[in-house]
Protein backbone atom coordinates (compact mmCIF):
# COMPACT_ATOMS: atom_id res chain seq x y z
CA UNK A 1 0.00 0.00 0.00
CA UNK A 2 0.86 3.28 -0.84
CA UNK A 3 0.29 7.25 -0.07
CA UNK A 4 -0.68 9.04 -3.16
CA UNK A 5 0.53 12.50 -3.77
CA UNK A 6 -1.46 14.97 -6.43
CA UNK A 7 0.87 17.54 -7.73
CA UNK A 8 3.69 15.98 -6.05
CA UNK A 9 5.95 18.31 -8.16
CA UNK A 10 4.52 21.52 -7.37
CA UNK A 11 4.80 23.71 -4.43
CA UNK A 12 2.09 21.99 -2.12
CA UNK A 13 2.40 18.32 -3.47
CA UNK A 14 6.08 18.78 -3.47
CA UNK A 15 6.86 19.03 0.54
CA UNK A 16 4.34 15.99 1.14
CA UNK A 17 6.42 13.78 -0.83
CA UNK A 18 9.88 14.49 0.87
CA UNK A 19 8.43 14.59 4.40
CA UNK A 20 7.11 10.81 3.69
CA UNK A 21 9.79 9.65 1.70
CA UNK A 22 12.09 10.59 4.33
CA UNK A 23 10.14 8.82 7.00
CA UNK A 24 10.15 5.35 4.90
CA UNK A 25 7.14 5.15 3.44
CA UNK A 26 6.10 4.10 0.20
CA UNK A 27 4.94 7.60 -1.97
CA UNK A 28 3.27 7.67 -5.34
CA UNK A 29 3.73 10.96 -7.63
CA UNK A 30 1.02 11.56 -9.06
CA UNK A 31 1.52 13.63 -12.31
CA UNK A 32 0.51 14.83 -15.81
CA UNK A 33 3.66 13.54 -17.15
CA UNK A 34 4.64 9.93 -16.52
CA UNK A 35 8.62 10.62 -17.88
CA UNK A 36 9.00 12.49 -14.77
CA UNK A 37 11.31 12.20 -12.15
CA UNK A 38 10.61 12.54 -8.36
CA UNK A 39 13.26 11.80 -5.84
CA UNK A 40 11.83 9.33 -3.21
CA UNK A 41 8.28 8.44 -5.51
CA UNK A 42 7.44 6.22 -8.28
CA UNK A 43 5.73 8.23 -10.96
CA UNK A 44 2.12 7.25 -11.92
CA UNK A 45 0.43 9.70 -14.46
CA UNK A 46 -2.97 11.20 -13.48
CA UNK A 47 -5.58 13.40 -15.11
CA UNK A 48 -7.77 15.47 -13.16
CA UNK A 49 -10.44 14.72 -15.79
CA UNK A 50 -10.75 11.19 -15.60
CA UNK A 51 -12.14 9.68 -13.06
CA UNK A 52 -11.24 6.21 -14.50
CA UNK A 53 -7.34 7.26 -13.92
CA UNK A 54 -8.54 9.12 -10.02
CA UNK A 55 -10.20 5.27 -9.67
CA UNK A 56 -7.68 3.35 -10.79
CA UNK A 57 -4.75 5.36 -8.84
CA UNK A 58 -6.54 6.30 -5.40
CA UNK A 59 -7.80 1.64 -5.14
CA UNK A 60 -5.50 0.00 -2.48
CA UNK A 61 -3.98 3.41 -1.43
CA UNK A 62 -2.51 3.64 1.73
CA UNK A 63 -3.60 7.56 1.94
CA UNK A 64 -4.53 10.14 -0.76
CA UNK A 65 -3.34 14.04 0.12
CA UNK A 66 -5.42 16.12 -2.63
CA UNK A 67 -5.45 19.67 -4.00
CA UNK A 68 -7.04 21.43 -6.50
CA UNK A 69 -4.99 22.79 -9.69
CA UNK A 70 -5.74 26.72 -10.41
CA UNK A 71 -7.70 26.54 -13.06
CA UNK A 72 -11.23 28.10 -14.35
CA UNK A 73 -13.68 27.80 -11.52
CA UNK A 74 -15.82 25.41 -13.97
CA UNK A 75 -13.00 23.01 -14.42
CA UNK A 76 -12.18 23.05 -10.85
CA UNK A 77 -16.09 21.85 -10.15
CA UNK A 78 -15.42 18.97 -12.66
CA UNK A 79 -12.11 18.22 -10.81
CA UNK A 80 -13.75 18.02 -7.65
CA UNK A 81 -16.57 15.92 -8.66
CA UNK A 82 -14.59 13.58 -10.35
CA UNK A 83 -12.26 13.20 -7.63
CA UNK A 84 -15.20 12.56 -5.07
CA UNK A 85 -16.42 10.09 -7.45
CA UNK A 86 -13.21 8.26 -7.72
CA UNK A 87 -12.97 8.39 -3.60
CA UNK A 88 -16.35 6.74 -3.10
CA UNK A 89 -15.56 3.97 -5.76
CA UNK A 90 -12.06 3.14 -5.10
CA UNK A 91 -12.50 3.58 -1.38
CA UNK A 92 -8.96 4.68 -0.42
CA UNK A 93 -7.67 4.09 3.71
CA UNK A 94 -7.31 7.91 4.10
CA UNK A 95 -8.28 11.23 2.27
CA UNK A 96 -6.49 14.33 3.17
CA UNK A 97 -7.35 17.66 1.26
CA UNK A 98 -5.71 20.84 1.42
CA UNK A 99 -8.07 23.52 -0.04
CA UNK A 100 -5.20 25.32 -0.78
CA UNK A 101 -6.87 28.98 1.05
CA UNK A 102 -10.52 28.16 -0.08
CA UNK A 103 -13.05 27.76 2.58
CA UNK A 104 -15.10 25.48 3.38
CA UNK A 105 -18.73 26.39 3.17
CA UNK A 106 -22.35 25.34 3.58
CA UNK A 107 -23.72 28.48 3.05
CA UNK A 108 -26.35 28.74 -0.27
CA UNK A 109 -24.09 30.99 -2.03
CA UNK A 110 -20.96 29.36 -1.68
CA UNK A 111 -21.88 26.00 -1.25
CA UNK A 112 -21.29 24.96 -5.16
CA UNK A 113 -17.35 26.24 -5.11
CA UNK A 114 -15.36 23.28 -6.12
CA UNK A 115 -13.58 23.56 -2.53
CA UNK A 116 -16.92 22.46 -0.37
CA UNK A 117 -17.86 20.32 -3.31
CA UNK A 118 -15.07 18.23 -2.43
CA UNK A 119 -15.35 18.80 0.86
CA UNK A 120 -18.51 18.02 1.18
CA UNK A 121 -18.36 14.85 -1.06
CA UNK A 122 -15.65 13.29 1.26
CA UNK A 123 -17.66 14.16 4.07
CA UNK A 124 -20.48 11.85 2.51
CA UNK A 125 -18.14 9.34 1.39
CA UNK A 126 -17.72 7.34 4.41
CA UNK A 127 -14.14 7.70 3.45
CA UNK A 128 -11.51 8.77 6.66
CA UNK A 129 -10.38 11.81 5.63
CA UNK A 130 -9.39 15.54 7.00
CA UNK A 131 -9.54 18.69 5.40
CA UNK A 132 -6.39 21.29 5.85
CA UNK A 133 -7.55 24.70 5.58
CA UNK A 134 -4.98 27.06 5.23
CA UNK A 135 -5.31 31.05 4.68
CA UNK A 136 -2.32 32.71 2.72
CA UNK A 137 0.96 31.16 1.80
CA UNK A 138 4.02 33.02 2.85
CA UNK A 139 5.24 31.73 -0.35
CA UNK A 140 3.39 34.45 -2.10
CA UNK A 141 5.75 36.92 -0.75
CA UNK A 142 8.35 35.50 -3.53
CA UNK A 143 6.49 36.51 -6.64
CA UNK A 144 8.38 38.26 -8.76
CA UNK A 145 6.47 40.96 -7.98
CA UNK A 146 6.76 41.04 -4.53
CA UNK A 147 10.38 40.12 -3.92
CA UNK A 148 11.24 42.70 -6.53
CA UNK A 149 10.14 45.18 -4.45
CA UNK A 150 11.87 44.34 -1.46
CA UNK A 151 15.25 43.43 -3.28
CA UNK A 152 15.25 46.93 -5.07
CA UNK A 153 12.99 49.50 -3.12
CA UNK A 154 12.81 47.99 0.55
CA UNK A 155 8.79 47.98 0.16
CA UNK A 156 6.97 44.94 0.72
CA UNK A 157 3.70 45.37 -1.82
CA UNK A 158 0.82 43.11 -1.45
CA UNK A 159 -3.14 43.06 -2.37
CA UNK A 160 -4.15 43.06 1.89
CA UNK A 161 -4.95 46.61 3.39
CA UNK A 162 -2.31 47.91 5.91
CA UNK A 163 -3.02 46.77 9.46
CA UNK A 164 -5.45 43.56 7.88
CA UNK A 165 -4.38 40.34 10.10
CA UNK A 166 -3.99 37.05 8.73
CA UNK A 167 -3.46 33.80 9.42
CA UNK A 168 0.19 33.19 7.18
CA UNK A 169 1.57 29.69 6.74
CA UNK A 170 4.07 28.17 4.25
CA UNK A 171 3.68 25.33 2.08
CA UNK A 172 6.46 23.50 4.57
CA UNK A 173 3.39 23.48 7.00
CA UNK A 174 0.83 22.54 5.19
CA UNK A 175 3.04 19.34 4.50
CA UNK A 176 3.61 19.00 7.86
CA UNK A 177 -0.14 18.98 8.97
CA UNK A 178 -0.99 16.76 5.70
CA UNK A 179 1.96 14.14 6.76
CA UNK A 180 0.49 14.01 10.55
CA UNK A 181 -3.14 13.43 9.43
CA UNK A 182 -2.69 10.73 7.00
CA UNK A 183 -1.98 8.66 9.70
CA UNK A 184 -3.79 10.54 12.42
CA UNK A 185 -7.35 8.86 11.83
CA UNK A 186 -9.08 10.00 14.69
CA UNK A 187 -8.79 13.28 13.66
CA UNK A 188 -11.32 14.20 10.85
CA UNK A 189 -13.43 17.46 9.68
CA UNK A 190 -10.97 20.86 8.81
CA UNK A 191 -7.95 21.51 10.52
CA UNK A 192 -6.50 25.27 9.93
CA UNK A 193 -2.88 26.16 9.43
CA UNK A 194 -1.74 28.95 10.14
CA UNK A 195 -0.30 31.89 12.37
CA UNK A 196 -2.84 32.06 15.35
CA UNK A 197 -2.95 34.82 16.16
CA UNK A 198 -3.22 36.26 12.80
CA UNK A 199 -0.50 39.20 11.75
CA UNK A 200 -0.12 41.98 9.53
CA UNK A 201 1.88 43.24 6.32
CA UNK A 202 3.42 45.06 8.62
CA UNK A 203 4.66 42.17 10.73
CA UNK A 204 6.13 40.15 7.25
CA UNK A 205 7.84 43.66 6.76
CA UNK A 206 9.37 43.61 10.20
CA UNK A 207 10.48 39.96 9.51
CA UNK A 208 12.29 40.79 6.05
CA UNK A 209 13.64 43.89 8.01
CA UNK A 210 14.95 41.52 10.51
CA UNK A 211 16.31 38.79 7.73
CA UNK A 212 17.58 41.82 5.67
CA UNK A 213 19.34 44.05 8.43
CA UNK A 214 17.46 46.82 6.84
CA UNK A 215 14.09 49.07 7.04
CA UNK A 216 11.28 47.29 4.89
CA UNK A 217 7.71 48.89 4.90
CA UNK A 218 4.69 47.32 3.67
CA UNK A 219 2.31 48.50 0.96
CA UNK A 220 -1.16 47.74 0.08
CA UNK A 221 -2.32 47.49 -3.19
CA UNK A 222 -5.40 47.02 -5.63
CA UNK A 223 -6.01 43.46 -5.70
CA UNK A 224 -6.67 43.67 -9.59
CA UNK A 225 -3.30 45.68 -10.44
CA UNK A 226 -1.37 43.57 -7.92
CA UNK A 227 -2.05 40.02 -9.76
CA UNK A 228 -2.75 41.35 -13.19
CA UNK A 229 1.16 40.11 -13.97
CA UNK A 230 0.29 36.63 -13.52
CA UNK A 231 -2.26 36.41 -15.91
CA UNK A 232 -0.53 35.04 -18.36
CA UNK A 233 0.98 32.14 -16.58
CA UNK A 234 -2.52 31.53 -14.24
CA UNK A 235 -5.39 32.65 -17.21
CA UNK A 236 -7.35 35.94 -17.30
CA UNK A 237 -10.38 33.71 -15.50
CA UNK A 238 -8.08 32.33 -12.77
CA UNK A 239 -6.16 35.30 -11.52
CA UNK A 240 -9.48 37.87 -12.16
CA UNK A 241 -11.07 35.18 -9.36
CA UNK A 242 -7.98 35.36 -6.85
CA UNK A 243 -8.17 39.23 -7.27
CA UNK A 244 -12.01 38.77 -6.33
CA UNK A 245 -11.34 36.61 -3.55
CA UNK A 246 -8.59 39.36 -2.13
CA UNK A 247 -11.02 42.11 -2.78
CA UNK A 248 -13.80 40.44 -0.70
CA UNK A 249 -11.39 39.04 2.15
CA UNK A 250 -10.26 42.67 2.36
CA UNK A 251 -14.19 43.87 3.29
CA UNK A 252 -13.76 41.24 6.07
CA UNK A 253 -12.41 42.06 10.14
CA UNK A 254 -9.54 39.99 9.27
CA UNK A 255 -8.75 36.42 8.27
CA UNK A 256 -7.68 34.42 10.98
CA UNK A 257 -7.88 30.80 11.99
CA UNK A 258 -9.62 29.81 15.09
CA UNK A 259 -7.67 28.19 17.93
CA UNK A 260 -10.36 25.39 18.11
CA UNK A 261 -9.62 23.88 14.73
CA UNK A 262 -5.99 25.11 14.63
CA UNK A 263 -3.53 22.44 13.64
CA UNK A 264 -1.49 23.90 16.60
CA UNK A 265 -4.44 22.26 19.21
CA UNK A 266 -5.71 19.90 17.26
CA UNK A 267 -1.96 18.51 16.10
CA UNK A 268 0.09 19.90 18.03
CA UNK A 269 1.77 21.47 15.01
CA UNK A 270 3.08 25.30 15.20
CA UNK A 271 3.59 26.78 11.92
CA UNK A 272 6.83 28.70 11.57
CA UNK A 273 6.78 32.18 12.06
CA UNK A 274 7.63 34.59 8.70
CA UNK A 275 11.23 35.00 9.83
CA UNK A 276 12.13 31.28 10.60
CA UNK A 277 10.03 30.80 7.26
CA UNK A 278 12.53 33.61 5.15
CA UNK A 279 15.36 31.99 7.25
CA UNK A 280 15.30 29.05 4.91
CA UNK A 281 14.72 31.18 1.78
CA UNK A 282 17.55 32.66 -0.51
CA UNK A 283 16.60 36.11 -0.89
Amino acid sequence: MTYMIHGATGAQGAPVVAALAAAGKPVTALTRNADTVVDGARVLAVDYSSTADLTRAYRGAEGVFVHLPVAPEEDRLAFAHNTVAAIREARPARVVFSTSGGLVSTDRDSAESAVSVLAAGLADSGVSHAVIEPRFYLENLLLPNVIAGVREEDVLRYSLPSGFRASWASHLDIADAATVLLERTDITGVVSVGQYPAISGEDLAEAYSTRLGRTVTYEATDPHAFFAPLAPMMGEQATAAIADMYRAVSTQPDHSITAERSAQKLLGVTPRTPSQWLAGVDL
